[in-house]
């Protein structure tokens, strides 16, 4: 077995711990030692040898085909973002060349869309880092402002996890969608950093980040606690901001006319007069 990382292997094996006899239609008879399917059930399953199967988890084969991990896909039953994700940690499991520094530079265009918008908006990078800000994202939680980690804060800050009334939820999908932006570039040492500090300070990152789970960057509507205005529901979208290595452009508005709206207003009032 290789020392070097093996990312494929690692996620093909959580997912299999997931993944119960039950739900792909094979009979438990006595005590299972261990946790969701066997390695040889998953090969039975996905039309592949044992010996193939255990080769791939153990990273001494690292160039599987797109067919063989399909199969594989369905049998893990990945939806297509994680069967996408799957695809993606094989083609980047071998060898890549030294990789430049990442740009961190918020293009100018962008920083004066998002000081001109007047929506809630902001910059994160693709470890969620807060690269720019405006007033009103502030206003929205104050820890939307540079320097902040999104999923730092999530995870660590208890003001900011109260904003969320469903934060169980809330920390799912942001470690999903953090495993998705990331992609295979598991050896990025600003990666290993946030990853290292954040299973040391969270039990709870530490279980949901073993799971696995990939989620997808796209929009949603978020529900929030807000201590100034109670409840507050508010769309999300996430725009990628081209040829900055995975920028993404945050912003946050309300159903025009309704209650929403107005304490979306009453905030921006509100950060207008603490700016003066």
């Amino acid at each position: 077995m290789t020392d070097d990382p093996n990312p494929l292997g690692e996620y093909l094996r959580a997912r299999r711990e997931l993944v119960t006899p039950d739900l792909v239609g094979i009979p438990v008879l006595g005590v299972r030692r261990v946790a969701g399917l066997r390695r040889e059930e998953v090969a039975m399953l996905a039309g592949v040898s044992a010996d193939y199967y255990l080769r791939l988890e153990q990273g001494r084969d690292r160039n599987p085909s797109a067919q063989v991990l399909e199969s594989i896909a369905r049998v893990l039953q990945l939806d297509d973002n994680a069967t996408t994700y799957l695809l993606g940690l094989a083609s980047g499991s071998t060898s890549r060349p030294r990789r430049r520094p990442r740009k961190r530079t918020v293009p100018i265009g962008i920083a004066t869309l998002i000081d001109t918008i007047g929506l809630p908006a902001f910059v994160e990078d693709r470890y969620f880092d807060v690269l720019a800000a405006n007033r009103l994202a502030t206003a929205i939680s104050p820890c939307l402002r540079p320097g902040q980690n999104r999923l730092r804060d999530v995870f660590l800050d208890d003001a900011e996890r109260a904003l969320y009334p469903q934060s169980q939820r809330a920390a799912e999908s942001l470690i999903a969608g953090f495993r998705r932006s990331v992609g295979s570039d598991t050896d990025d040492p600003r990666f290993i950093e946030l990853v290292g500090e954040l299973s040391l300070a969270s039990p709870e990152f530490r279980q949901l980040w073993a799971r696995h789970d990939v989620g997808v960057l796209a929009g949603a509507t978020v529900t929030l606690d807000h201590p100034q205005v109670g409840e507050l529901t508010l769309f999300r979208e996430k725009l990628g901001i081209g040829e900055t290595g995975g920028m993404m452009l945050v912003i946050y508005s309300a159903e025009p006319g309704s209650p929403d709206a107005e304490k979306l207003s009453f905030l921006a009032s509100m950060s207008v007069e603490a700016s003066r």
